[in-house]
């Protein structure tokens, strides 16, 4: 088959003055489905046809939807059809006219199929054309129960009806796309305001509770906050130790519905097991020696609000169980007790451990690791924000200066320098340490870089931090019992500490899973 030179289409007369309206249908709506049906009755008497269908290829060009039919679907038919490798293969085609399924259509296809179901023998299909490009996005059929109906002399009024149709097209995907814009702009217009609001309420909040966000970095945990804040949804908050972890579960609460409710602190690695046990859960009367009334835990105590659960991954086993039916039923016993209390409250926990190496060292639950990951808010160490060091050495002075007792002028250019260059191990917690030590050294005066710790002027380990011993050239004939040397730091450790564990442990370096290990395998 080849393309006819261009000629004015059988009907033309008859197809503009239909499409004059048909224009003001489509001024009323741009969405083609509506009007295809009085598109077919409009081009009917110009091109007979039983059936008129609306096909555009999929991005890939495998297949092709079916946008618009005209009359009653066939039981079965798919919205979807797909083409076969030869269709496939077919990019430029100008038309195709069949002028019976039956002799001229593979019988096993699946347009032959559909096609006979539906009682249809001949066919003719043009392309829909988008932006003047040869290669098809569509098609438009008229599809005859008649066989042999369609010749060539039909082609330029099919053409002419699937340029119209094409044009419309056209605007409907215009008009979409600019309603989806829109609504993109309006949401992207709702979060900033939200991020602005809350930006300014945590600003003016005196005390640690301040976010101080210049950097891109800060500026996108503000947003994920934003996002979240306005949902019931469990947040995990991931970070290093002392970047602001606390202070972020706080912005989540204050942008949220349960504003008014309490926000109640716990931290998982600063009490023994059966402490943090009966604090976070409660306890009946009697439930165990010196229990000598009932007592409310933290979860309790923030109905209402929500319960911001620190260094989640150093909870026990039997902790982990529990808060694992918290999330799951919303509901808890105290211990000791028989009552089921129903758990009326937002947890945001928080974590500088990788938690999915704790699950595959068995020291974490899986099941409980992905109730509590439905948002992660990853907190960027300060050594990737330096543009939030000097704000946030202005807002740490402001609040140090009143509790020393006097005003600090500010920080020298050295200092600052030095401030900037250090990579802060412990975050934003070792930044305000650093300076309260300062503001007391400077005695009113402007900090320099020799008031600040040699751990930030020089870049050192803090000075309250021993050097390990050095490491003897050759060891002894007999060799050495590395565990007895261990065990007898831990023991030396736990004597300092008064058996404070996480104190211990910090003192060892160890997390608290690990002090626990080193506990029972020298049976301490």
């Amino acid at each position: 088959m080849t393309s006819p030179a261009p000629a004015a289409p059988r009907g033309a007369d008859t197809l503009v003055a239909a499409f004059s309206e048909i224009a003001r249908a489509a001024s009323e709506t741009l969405d083609v489905r509506e009007i295809f049906e009085k598109v077919s009755t409009i081009v009917r008497p110009v091109l007979p046809h039983d059936r008129l269908a609306l096909g555009l290829l999929s991005e890939d060009r495998t297949a092709v939807s079916l946008l618009a039919y005209t009359g009653e679907r066939p039981p079965g038919m798919p919205a979807t059809f797909h083409l076969s490798p030869g269709e496939v293969a077919r990019r430029d085609w100008p038309f195709e006219i069949v002028s019976d399924i039956t002799t001229e259509l593979d019988p096993e296809s699946e347009r032959c199929r559909l096609m006979s179901a539906a009682g249809i023998r001949s066919f003719l299909r043009v392309p829909i054309l988008f932006e003047g490009r040869w290669q098809s996005a569509g098609g438009l059929v008229f599809l005859s129960a008649a066989p042999g109906l369609y010749r060539e002399e039909d082609v330029p009024a099919a053409r002419f009806l699937a340029d119209q149709i094409a044009l419309l097209l056209a605007h409907q995907r215009l008009a979409e796309e600019e309603r989806r814009l829109a609504a993109a702009r309006e949401e992207a217009d709702r979060l900033q305001a939200r991020v602005e609001r809350l930006t300014e309420e945590l600003e003016s909040r005196p005390g640690r509770g301040r976010i101080v966000a210049e950097s891109a970095a800060w500026k996108n945990v503000l947003v994920q906050v934003a996002k979240v804040a306005p949902t019931e949804t469990n947040v995990l908050l991931v970070g290093e130790s002392g970047t602001g972890k606390e202070v972020v579960a706080r912005a989540i609460h204050r942008g949220s519905p349960r504003k008014d409710g309490p926000f109640t602190a716990i931290n998982g690695a600063a009490l023994p097991d059966t402490l943090l046990e009966s604090e976070l859960f409660g306890y009946e009367k009697g439930a165990f020696t010196g229990a000598t009334s009932a007592k409310p835990g933290r979860l309790e105590q923030a109905a209402g609000g929500l319960l911001f659960l620190d260094e989640v991954g150093e909870t026990s086993p039997s902790v982990q169980a529990k808060l694992l039916r918290v999330l799951q039923e919303r509901e808890f016993q105290r211990l000791g007790g028989t009552r089921v209390l129903k758990a009326d409250v937002r947890i945001v926990a928080a974590t500088n451990r990788d938690l999915m190496q704790a699950i595959q060292r068995g020291e974490f639950r899986e099941d409980l690791y992905y109730r509590l990951h439905v948002f992660e808010i990853r907190l960027p160490p300060l050594r990737e924000r330096p543009e939030d060091i000097l704000p946030l050495t202005e807002v740490f002075l402001a609040e140090i200066g009143p509790a020393t007792g006097r005003p600090i002028p500010g920080v020298s250019r050295e200092a600052k320098e030095l401030l900037l260059a250090y990579p802060w191990p412990g975050n934003a917690r070792e930044l305000r340490n650093a300076l309260e030590r300062a503001a007391i050294l400077c005695e009113g005066g402007l900090i320099t870089a020799a008031h600040l710790p040699i751990s930030v002027s020089r870049g050192e380990a803090p000075a309250d931090r021993a050097a390990p011993a050095s490491v003897p050239e050759t060891l002894p004939p007999g060799g050495i019992d590395l565990e007895a040397i261990e065990r007898s730091y831990v023991v030396a450790a736990l004597r300092q500490t008064a058996g404070n564990k996480s104190r211990a442990a910090r003192l060892l370096g160890l997390t608290r899973a690990q002090l626990y290990s080193r506990i029972e395998k020298y049976g301490l």
